[in-house]
């Protein structure tokens, strides 16, 4: 991010504008939406420009701007399609400490204006930092169209009311109040009878959530997916927005945890195979000493919650204290995986089950069925295999499994540094050496280009 998104008090301030024709109108359009003291420097100025002025929303001087000028000014724009004027404006700014912007000069401008939606004091600001002026359009025509025009209105009448409803402790209960008044019955009662209406809603539901007992705390416990932000879910989704507090394993993404409210507390409750961990107690005790305050929270785990997650030993914890709980279900990683190398974990003819199985867990490993599962044509994923692989390939092999089925690692599946490994069981364990991320192994497939490859080399054979 080199350009760092701020909303600036312009209220009263000056801001000058040296230009007179349809970039200065372009930009004066946007300025005039502001309480900004607007100034415009120009000896032939269009006559929208002069209207404007006629009608004292702008101060109009004919005549070029100077460094005296520039006293007290909070922002200037060079907006006279001169390349030589318009560098002589810039350099005038920065010479008095002042933030410029020359129009449609990215790398000549100390700061840059986005594509705005209006819906004051709402407001929406977008950009690209100059890389896809089209794209911020899009996004803003999108919203424009998303946003309904009353919920400026709405947003002026709850902001004349945010010291009543001070009232309500901060956290939880006041998000559900306004949450209720801005998506609920603020829109209602403002659509049957206006502003006045919405005003007396919004006295009504203060009153209402003033008298109710605070609600009880609550668990999400939510399948973060492979990683990539895009395969989370919608209800996963609105989980981590209401989230007060989010205890998530070690892998889930950055761009994931992004997702969660600003405010809501972050606790990294990371578990790593065969390294240092937070115990399962600790993170019981976690969740029922938050759940217990009153907060809603969020147990995010990477994959899908209830394969591999240790969800059962959670689950009776917050039975047993009480709290209610829900389960969002996400994506597991094998399927991530398999998607990856094009590829289906079942298939007609060639298998009809598929068999999820933990590295991590060796006496598991050891109670197997590996003769069923070292027939031709059987699939299975491994997760947390790598420090298993030398066991997983001798017991293969002695229930009679070739050294040439094919084995595919994935590492970091559908993130953007994935990659894919492709080998056969003889292979095996050297293959697992190159790893260095967390990954999974499909045994029994390979990925569809190998897979093709190898048809078309066969079919070439005389």
């Amino acid at each position: 991010m080199k350009h760092f998104p701020l909303f600036l008090d312009t209220t009263g301030r000056r801001i000058l504008l040296s230009g007179g024709g349809d970039a200065a109108v372009a930009k004066l359009r946007l300025l005039l939406k502001t309480e900004a003291q607007v100034e415009v420097f120009s000896n032939d100025p269009v006559n929208e420009i002069l209207l404007w002025a006629a009608e004292g929303r702008i101060a109009l001087h004919h005549r070029a701007l100077t460094s005296e000028d520039l006293s007290g000014a909070v922002l200037v724009y060079a907006a006279d399609e001169d390349a030589a004027r318009d560098a002589a404006t810039a350099a005038l700014a920065r010479a008095a400490g002042v933030l410029h912007n020359i129009v449609d000069d990215l790398h000549g401008s100390a700061f840059i204006t986005p594509a705005i939606v209006d819906r004051d004091p709402v407001t929406v600001a977008i950009g690209t930092e100059g890389a896809a002026p089209v794209l911020a359009r899009a996004i803003k025509a999108d919203l424009e169209a998303r946003l309904p025009v009353r919920l400026g209105t709405l947003a002026r009448i709850g902001k004349a009311f945010r010291n009543m409803a001070e009232a309500l402790p901060m956290g939880r209960r006041r998000r559900d109040f306004w949450s209720e008044y801005y998506f609920d019955i603020g829109p209602r009662a403002h659509e049957a009878d206006g502003e006045d209406g919405a005003e007396r809603a919004l006295d009504d539901l203060l009153a209402r959530h003033l008298d109710a007992a605070p609600r009880p705390g609550h668990v999400d416990f939510v399948g973060a997916g492979p990683g990539d932000p895009e395969l989370l879910t919608l209800k996963a989704r609105r989980a981590l927005d209401a989230a007060d507090v989010v205890i998530h394993d070690r892998l889930i993404s950055p761009e994931i945890l992004e997702l969660a409210r600003r405010e809501a507390t972050l606790i990294d409750a990371g578990k790593e195979g065969f390294g240092p961990s937070m115990s399962q107690q600790r993170i019981n005790a976690l969740i029922l000493a938050h759940a217990g305050s009153g907060a809603h929270v969020v147990r995010l785990k990477s994959g899908d919650a209830g394969l591999f997650g240790r969800l059962d030993e959670e689950l009776e914890a917050v039975e047993e204290a009480g709290i209610s709980w829900r389960i969002v279900p996400g994506i597991t990683s094998a399927v991530a995986a398999a998607a990856s190398i094009g590829q289906s974990l079942t298939r007609r003819g060639r298998n009809s089950s598929v068999r999820f199985i933990t590295g991590h867990d060796m006496q598991g490993f050891a109670e197997h069925d590996w003769r069923t599962l070292a027939r031709p044509g059987e699939v299975a994923a491994i997760y947390m295999g790598r420090k298993s692989a030398r066991f997983v390939q001798g017991r293969l092999m002695m229930h009679g499994a070739a050294g040439t089925t094919p084995v595919t690692l994935i590492e970091n599946a559908s993130r953007p540094d994935e990659r894919i490994i492709g080998c056969c069981l003889n292979d095996f364990t050297k293959a697992v050496t190159e790893l260095t991320g967390p990954a999974i192994i499909l045994y029994g497939l390979s990925p569809r280009r190998a897979v093709q490859l190898l048809e078309d080399y066969k079919e070439a054979r005389p």
